[in-house]
């Protein structure tokens, strides 16, 4: 009878010790710790209530925190871990180091120390495959990329644990380490004091809600936080508790439902599907990547917030942008002032062109005129090239606008590279950058000057197509005819009508021809997304080749009713999703405050059917957050 028992409670430890090291003690990759999963909120709902033991001793606290966080990395990192561990010791100690530093070189010193470091983690990480493809083309080698730190790794160890044949891209790098240097640059600008204690900064560089698919946090905003005692009020925990549900429906609902069910289909095999159902896939892929990078952002906030942190603002109805500049301000916020603050400025920014804007933007065209090996493409940029030195010469004022493209022309193209190692982000940065340039252009032009342009963009597709029917000309004449009728109808509109009337119909045009344009360059986005470092070139430059052919050649119109009643959820969740973007803000606020106001009793019964609604659309097919991968 005793032995009996003895072994029942034996067995039984020993069940509760497998669970232990199943779950906190190995890692998954198949099972990464997600916002969308049951046991990331096991997981929060623990760390919450230890952390309310420790809220307002604020070191003992955030020490929790920056452990936390470092078990919330390996849970969806595994051993990358010690890369995070690593990010965060050399940029405490060279913050450090640089705040003692009297004199202006030394501190000079370990800025760019501090930069190349970070730099160099992520371009060995993220872009070894990346640029090795590059050389190899350019100087016909067959060099493969080799995973030395894995190598070496083994060597040391006399074991063959790590396969050194391929790099592993851990997940978030780019933001954490967009973090640090932020940090470094921030405490060389004097902007923050350096942090004294290397467990409040590891909570910064580490902070788990935003560590692995941002907002990216400022050391400037950050900073001053993890020194405050711990305050939430009656009405912030409602609006935290509405930025999680609301960022779970975005995801679950709107963002998974139209992948797994439309666009992931449409994007493996575009040659399968007709012309129509091609152009849906990007428009509807729009709001999927919308509602999954800003469901997680909004799940940050609200985790976040709990705990009494507040992150940044990473979007701003972005739909609503009446042009591609416009659209930048608004959609991934963090980023854009990232590259604004650390990038653009220092290149030039507004007011000239330094050495390094002439290097980037020539540096990136002879490699693409290399990789290309097109003549045409290598007369257009020379020529191109030529026409702005002739014209910066002539005139100081447009030296100073071409500068400030350029500039801006550099930022897109860096920034579209940041997003992934392959050409396609390249082409996907620089399509937006170029967007912005048009516009500059565009919204100084009169009516009819439109007009002319525009009819004149049309007739030059026209002609094209007529001697070289290739899809992505079609494509072209058709974009530009329309943007030629809805040009024509606004000039007729402004000599008939009021100005405030044409000021109405001219912001409408201008958030759907927008939409229309990050859509179609998103074609880029998309191909390149999810795919092995290895083989990413080749297979998303496959990818967008098939789309623009299914999307240019002709369309059977006859389908269309059918596969709007076949995929009819799809595109209903797109209708409603659309229509809640661009509610007014006032309206959006009044909903989100009046959550937050609810009786706690009325919040939990919401807070349930919500829950019980978004299990209903929980699939086997539960997509990872897009920018983990980033």
């Amino acid at each position: 009878m005793t032995s009996t028992i003895l072994d029942n409670l034996q067995h039984i430890a020993s069940l509760i010790a497998t669970f232990f090291t199943d779950v906190f003690l190995t890692f998954d990759s198949s099972h990464p710790l997600l916002f969308t999963q049951f046991n990331f909120w096991a997981f929060f709902a623990l760390v919450f209530a230890l952390f309310a033991l420790t809220k307002n001793k604020i070191l003992l606290r955030n020490a929790f925190l920056f452990f936390v966080s470092l078990f919330f990395y390996y849970k969806t990192s595994g051993l990358f871990v010690f890369i995070l561990i690593f990010t965060t010791l050399y940029g405490y100690f060279i913050a450090i180091w640089m705040a003692k530093a009297k004199r202006k070189f030394p501190r000079k010193l370990w800025l760019s120390i501090g930069v190349i470091l970070n730099l160099g983690v992520l371009c060995y990480f993220k872009y070894a495959y990346f640029f090795t493809d590059a050389y190899n083309t350019l100087l016909q080698t067959d060099y493969v990329v080799v995973n030395y730190l894995a190598k070496w790794t083994n060597e040391l160890a006399g074991i063959n644990y790590f396969d050194a044949s391929k790099i592993l891209l851990p997940v978030g790098i780019s933001f954490y380490t967009f973090q640090s240097i932020s940090y470094i640059v921030d405490v060389y600008r004097k902007k923050v004091e350096p942090v004294r204690n290397i467990l409040n900064y590891g909570f910064y560089v580490s902070f788990f809600p935003g560590l692995v698919a941002g907002p990216i946090i400022r050391a400037d905003q950050f900073v001053p936080q993890i020194y405050k005692k711990y305050f939430l009020s009656r009405r912030q925990f409602g609006i935290a508790v509405f930025w999680i549900l609301n960022g779970l429906i975005k995801k679950i609902v709107m963002s998974d439902y139209i992948a797994v069910n439309f666009v992931d289909r449409v994007f493996d095999n575009p040659h399968l599907f007709t012309g129509f159902e091609n152009l849906s896939a990007l428009f509807l892929y729009s709001l999927q990547v919308y509602a999954d990078f800003s469901g997680y952002t909004d799940i940050a906030i609200g985790v976040a917030m709990l705990m009494g942190f507040y992150l940044p603002q990473n979007f701003n109805s972005p739909y609503k942008a009446t042009n591609a500049g416009n659209f930048w301000k608004r959609w991934h916020i963090s980023l854009s002032n990232w590259l604004k603050d650390y990038l653009y400025i220092p290149l030039g920014g507004n007011r000239n062109a330094t050495f390094m804007t002439y290097f980037c933007i020539l540096f990136i065209a002879v490699v693409c005129v290399l990789l290309t090996k097109s003549l045409v493409i290598a007369c257009v940029l020379g020529g191109l090239a030529v026409i702005l030195l002739i014209v910066s010469l002539a005139s100081k004022k447009a030296r100073l606008k071409i500068s400030t493209s350029i500039n801006n022309m550099n930022t897109m193209l860096l920034g579209g590279l940041w997003h992934g190692a392959s050409w396609n982000f390249v082409i996907w940065g620089g399509l937006n950058g170029l967007g912005i340039l048009i516009y500059k252009i565009w919204r100084n032009l009169k009516h009819y000057a439109k007009a002319i342009v525009t009819m004149a963009g049309f007739g030059g597709f026209v002609i094209l197509y007529y001697f070289f029917p290739y899809p992505v000309l079609m494509i072209g004449c058709v974009w530009t005819g329309v943007i030629f009728a809805g040009t024509l109808i606004k000039f007729l509109c402004s000599v008939i009508f009021s100005h405030a009337y044409i000021g109405w119909l001219d912001r409408t045009w201008g958030i759907l021809q927008t939409f229309v344009f990050i859509s179609f360059t998103r074609l880029f986005f998309r191909s390149g997304s999810n795919l092995d470092p290895a083989v990413a070139n080749e297979t998303a430059w496959r990818t967008a080749k098939s789309m623009v052919s299914q999307i240019g050649s002709p369309w059977e119109v006859t389908p269309i009713p059918d596969i709007l009643f076949t995929y009819r959820y799809v595109f209903i969740l797109f209708v409603i999703g659309m229509t809640i973007h661009w509610l007014p803000e006032r309206w959006k606020r009044w909903y989100r405050v009046n959550f937050a106001l609810m009786p706690i009793w009325v919040m939990a019964i919401v807070v349930v059917v919500a829950i019980f609604f978004l299990y209903q659309f929980v699939t086997a097919d539960l997509q990872p957050f897009i920018y983990f991968q980033f």
